[in-house]
């Protein structure tokens, strides 16, 4: 998984994995969605990353049960 933001623009690009894209979704106007040709998930493009509370992100870590 790699995660970019781009500054200049408020955009968050979060990549989950290196297949091509086949096919994107917008799921609003600040969000969209690509998909591998097999359905997986590839890439989450979230635009006013920023002004949508999406960035900088908070990580949490916890130990499983």
């Amino acid at each position: 998984m790699r995660t970019t933001y781009f500054d200049e623009d408020d955009i968050l690009v979060i990549r989950l994995s290196d297949k091509p894209i086949s096919r994107e979704v917008s799921q609003d106007w600040s969000t969209h969605i690509s998909y591998a040709e097999d359905g997986t998930t590839v890439e989450v493009v979230l635009l006013e990353a920023k002004a949508n509370g999406a960035f900088p992100l908070q990580v949490e870590h916890a130990l499983a049960a």
